[in-house]
C-alpha cells in the first residue's frame, strides 16, 4: 500500500514538473506568443532591482516617449499612487526608484504642480490622483 502511494506521488510530481516546464517554454517561444503577452512584457527589460532589493524602473538612455510609456505600464506607478497625498514621499519615491533624468524631472514637476493645486483648493483628491496617474 505504501509503495503504490509513493509511486503515485512520484508520478504526479513528475507530471506536474513536465507540464510546468513545457508550458513555460511555449510561452517564451516567439511563434507561440500572442500579442497580449508581448504587450504586457514589452517594458520588462527596463525593470531592475536596486541594492536593497526594491524594484526600480531604469530608463537611462531611452527616449522620452519610451520612458513615459514604460512608466504608465509599470507596477511602480501603482505603488507611487498609493503614496498620495504624501507629496514628499512621492518625490522621494521618484528620486530613489526611477532612473532616467527626463522621466524623474517630469514626475517631480507633475508632483509639484498637483501639490500646489491640491493645497490651494483648486483640485480635489480624485482629480489630483487622476492627474498624477496620467503622465504625458
Amino acid at each position: 500500500m505504501d509503495k503504490s502511494l509513493f509511486f503515485f506521488v512520484v508520478i504526479g510530481v513528475g507530471f506536474l514538473y513536465f507540464i510546468t516546464q513545457f508550458v513555460g517554454d511555449i510561452q517564451e517561444d516567439e511563434k507561440f506568443q500572442n500579442e497580449e503577452y508581448k504587450q504586457k512584457r514589452q517594458y520588462d527589460q527596463y525593470k531592475s532591482v536596486d541594492s536593497i532589493g526594491r524594484d526600480i524602473l531604469d530608463m537611462t538612455g531611452t527616449s522620452i516617449d519610451t520612458q513615459v510609456q514604460a512608466w504608465n505600464n509599470s507596477e511602480l506607478k501603482t505603488e507611487f499612487l498609493e503614496l498620495f497625498p504624501d507629496f514628499s514621499e512621492m518625490k522621494i519615491f521618484v528620486k530613489e526608484r526611477v532612473r532616467g533624468e527626463t522621466l524623474q524631472a517630469k514626475l517631480t514637476a507633475a508632483v509639484d504642480d498637483v501639490e500646489a493645486q491640491y493645497f490651494s483648493g483648486a483640485m480635489d483628491a480624485e482629480r489630483a490622483k487622476r492627474k498624477l496617474g496620467l503622465l504625458k
